[in-house]
């Protein structure tokens, strides 16, 4: 069996420290399992059985993980971004078929309101002393089943960059065996203490900073509601974690606070996880310079169950600017008729491994796309060098096709990062009459420089046709709740702008 129930139920001792709310209870493994198992029976009270989902609306708190894996225990768990508006709640719960929403006691309107007819809204938080408290069913409690290998633990949609959002069904079997490599990995134990600064409305910061810790007997610190880069030193200086993983969004604004010190808290980090996004490599340098530790850049996706490949831990090689070597999971690049390619070929990076999703659901036309011979196409640009590190260019359909002309937006990202002006860019492509697409970028920046000296430096480092022909200065890049960054939406935002 490989369940959420046995992550969870792996041996740690009853008495070890689980889960630490910032802003909330502590909980031990022997008080976190009695609190999921008495959610998962006050759910099934409400009738919800294993085909059921159940849409969870919580910031990041203990509850978010106590819920979830009550959820993904009872039936399927369904969390969403407690930050959308009514229209969004209505499509990812319609689109879900949620049949219960589970809310913080008087919060959650939105979510309330965008409820199908039919459903049921509840209320559920823990309270002093870290007991789940959930608004009465039709009876007191109701037994529960445990899940097997292939029901489907958690739904998540796609990101919907270039069409509607797709559902991805991970089923406990692809979260364990994600688990499963992460753990080793980073070589993960009782002793870790893990800082989780990313929602977990999204597999980062479920499978990566929770569910892994607690695969490993170690201690979940929750940083919530939502990310504050002004509370998260304090946060560090009370709890001593041992690793934390974040976008570099968040890594950059961390650093802003830290000072020209490495700050008090940080004597027992071992590394710092980087993951969702391109981690340009000064910042990456900038982290190790002052905190002392390894700075590993990993990828992963949903389909995936999250983690794909990683940096190792010294004294293994980490190479920046890349995404490390395949952790658990077969890693090809293929040409655009599913042929693999040779190390240096840069093509589309393809996956396989008991991770990754079975297809996704009631999609037979993205299924038939998506697969070929078993291998799930992530839709990335990459390479593998002779020893399997991994380098990413950019998403495939996110390339510029200026005149015939396929450029790699990422590859203009790393020149303009390279100005002592430049803080973050992000390149794309915008409509042309005549050459079909032309390059368009959009910087912030960290000190005074014109465009035409941006211009300039692009210039003396590309292809002419590779500099960009548009250039914006804005105060900040738009991003998604997780931190990455849509360069199709960058460039509507624009646009609208």
């Amino acid at each position: 069996m490989a369940t959420l129930l046995n992550v969870l139920e792996s041996g740690q001792p009853d008495d070890r420290l689980a889960l630490v709310a910032s802003s909330g209870p502590r909980l031990t493994y022997g008080q976190l399992r009695e609190q999921v198992w008495r959610a998962a029976e006050a759910l099934a009270a409400h009738g919800i059985r294993r085909d059921d989902r159940v849409a969870l609306v919580y910031p990041n708190s203990a509850e978010a993980i106590v819920l979830f894996l009550a959820a993904a225990t009872v039936g399927t768990a369904a969390p969403l971004n407690p930050a959308y508006k009514v229209d969004e709640f209505r499509f990812y719960l319609e689109d879900t078929r949620a049949r219960l929403l589970l809310v913080p006691p008087g919060e959650g309107s939105a979510a309330r309101e965008a409820m199908p007819a039919g459903g049921k809204v509840v209320e559920a938080a823990l309270d002093e002393r870290g007991r789940v408290r959930v608004a009465e069913g039709g009876a007191a409690r109701a037994r529960v089943e445990p899940p097997g290998d292939d029901d489907v633990a958690l739904v998540l949609h796609t990101s919907g960059t270039t069409s509607r959002p797709k559902i991805v069904p991970l089923r406990h079997r692809n979260l364990a065996a994600s688990v499963a490599n992460i753990v080793p990995c980073y070589r993960l134990g009782p002793e870790d203490v893990s800082l989780c600064v990313m929602p977990l409305f999204h597999v980062h910061g479920l499978v990566a900073s929770a569910l892994s810790t607690l695969a490993s007997g170690g201690t979940v610190v929750v940083a919530g509601p939502r990310f504050n880069p002004f509370e998260f030193w304090p946060l560090v200086r009370e709890h001593r974690p041992t690793w934390y993983s974040a976008v570099p969004t968040i890594h950059a604004a961390v650093l802003n606070r830290a000072g020209e010190e490495r700050p008090a808290g940080t004597e027992r980090l071992r590394f710092i996880r980087s993951c969702s996004a391109a981690l340009p490599a000064d910042l990456m340098r900038r982290l190790e310079d002052l905190l002392d530790v390894p700075v590993l850049e990993a990828y992963g996706m949903t389909e995936a169950a999250h983690q794909m490949a990683s940096n190792p831990l010294p004294p293994d090689e980490r190479r920046a600017g890349t995404v490390g070597r395949a952790t658990g999971v077969e890693i090809a690049i293929f040409d655009d008729h599913g042929r693999h390619l040779p190390a240096g070929t840069a093509g589309e990076v393809v996956i396989k491994g008991p991770n990754v999703m079975d297809g996704y659901e009631a999609n037979p036309s993205a299924n038939a796309e998506a697969f070929t011979d078993g291998w799930f196409r992530t839709g990335d640009l990459g390479s593998l060098d002779e020893r399997g590190y991994l380098t990413l260019r950019g998403r495939i359909k996110e390339l510029i096709n200026r005149g015939g002309e396929k450029i790699a937006p990422r590859e203009i990202d790393e020149v303009l990062l390279q100005h002592p002006a430049v803080a973050e860019a992000v390149a794309f492509g915008v409509p042309h009459p005549a050459w079909g697409e032309e390059v368009a970028a959009a910087v912030v920046l960290k000190r005074e420089a014109t465009r035409q000296q941006l211009l300039d430096f692009c210039r003396e480092r590309l292809a002419d046709f590779k500099v960009p022909r548009q250039l914006y200065v804005v105060t900040e890049i738009p991003r998604t709740p997780t931190g990455k960054v849509q360069r199709r939406h960058v460039a509507a935002a624009l646009a609208e702008g």
